[in-house]
């Protein structure tokens, strides 16, 4: 089982759709165009989906060298003193 973080919490992007969908029934599109839009809303989430995997599947297959785990240190240093005192 992978510990990978989720991408998507999902409830942003289903309330968008219901919204798109709500537009939609209001100003009376047709149901072939709102089939289509929402057709093409879950291609997007699937390819974006299947693209996120195979970024993760790439950089768990090489671990980073030394020079890049310098700078993913330095990275998380200066990301703390951004949100530092933020919680």
């Amino acid at each position: 089982m992978s510990t990978r973080p989720e991408r998507y919490q999902g409830t942003e992007r289903i309330s968008g759709v219901v919204k798109r969908i709500k537009h939609a029934l209001e100003v009376n599109q047709w149901r072939g165009r709102l089939f289509a839009l929402a057709m093409a809303n879950f291609v997007r989430n699937y390819q974006d989906r299947l693209l996120f995997d195979q970024i993760n599947e790439a950089y768990e297959e090489t671990p980073p060298d030394p020079a890049e785990q310098a700078l993913m240190r330095q990275l998380r240093q200066q990301h703390r003193r951004m949100v530092e005192g933020e919680w």
